[in-house]
């Protein structure tokens, strides 16, 4: 059930997210992960029976207790029952970075179990709102093959138009973006570090353009730093793709406690009852 909106409820965010107000706010693709983006993802994989494991690797000189040892870097990994998929969340562990944000989650998915490479992955920063990453891994579950793609790259588009998202007047058929010009789902060159499959990420010459993949990313403003960002490998199902894009442009409210600072003007919000 939706919620009626308004632009001008009180909000403080001095206040500690346990003591904030809960708000329906949109759009959602405004509305960030509410702090909460590890939790979100992860009760849905545990819900469908995914195994997390955490990783920890530390460093621990002679004669010192073991509380005392430096923790330098850890991950917790999800697996799917039939190992062909899994999710790392990476934030702790010093990933890389995506438009400027680090890494959060890293998801993906292989083909067979005789080989342990990835056939695609997808990376998510903070911010990304967890309803559409808790979309796009119940697909990804729901999948007999999830490296197959089971449809061609314009239903990412139609995603999204679908929910009033306009098509790039210059290249109409790689690229939308939100009405207020704030948010793009555009399909280009992939950026450097994505593992992929394909094996043109590895063969590429410096001067050649590499394997073309899905990004989206949210702009606040015009030469702002980004929101959140997403990048989708060459070989990731335009289906799977389609998913996330359809659920991070929806129109349906998403309930908050905790606003992006950068967005919080920018949102409709009413209070939850």
């Amino acid at each position: 059930m939706e919620a009626p909106l308004n632009t001008n409820p009180p909000f403080d965010p001095s206040i500690p997210s346990s003591a904030q107000s809960a708000y329906w706010v949109g759009p959602r693709h405004l509305a960030g992960d509410d702090g909460r983006l590890y939790d979100t993802v992860a009760d849905v994989l545990a819900s469908l029976g995914w195994t997390s494991l955490t990783l920890v690797r530390g460093r621990q000189e002679p004669d010192e207790a073991p509380e005392d040892r430096q923790v330098l870097r850890s991950t917790v990994l999800h697996i799917s029952p039939d190992t062909l998929r899994w999710a790392q969340w990476v934030l702790p562990d010093e990933p890389f970075h995506l438009g400027d944000l680090p890494i959060a989650w890293q998801i993906s998915a292989r083909t067979d179990t005789s080989s342990p490479l990835a056939q695609w992955s997808g990376y998510f920063t903070p911010e990304v709102p967890g309803e559409a990453l808790a979309d796009f891994v119940l697909a990804l579950d729901a999948r007999d093959q999830p490296a197959v793609s089971f449809a061609g790259p314009e239903v990412v588009l139609d995603a999204v138009t679908a929910h009033g998202w306009l098509r790039d007047n210059d290249h109409p058929a790689d690229g939308a973006v939100d009405p207020t010009f704030t948010s793009h789902v555009a399909f280009g060159e992939v950026p450097p570090l994505i593992q992929d499959a394909d094996l043109r990420v590895l063969t590429a010459e410096a001067y050649e353009a590499g394997p073309a993949g899905w990004q989206a990313w949210a702009e606040p403003f015009m030469g702002a730093p980004c929101l959140w960002a997403a990048s989708f490998g060459a070989s990731t199902p335009d289906d799977l793709v389609a998913v996330f894009a359809d659920s991070v442009s929806s129109t349906a409210p998403v309930l908050r406690r905790l606003l992006p600072t950068s967005t919080k003007e920018r949102l409709l919000r009413a209070p939850a009852s």
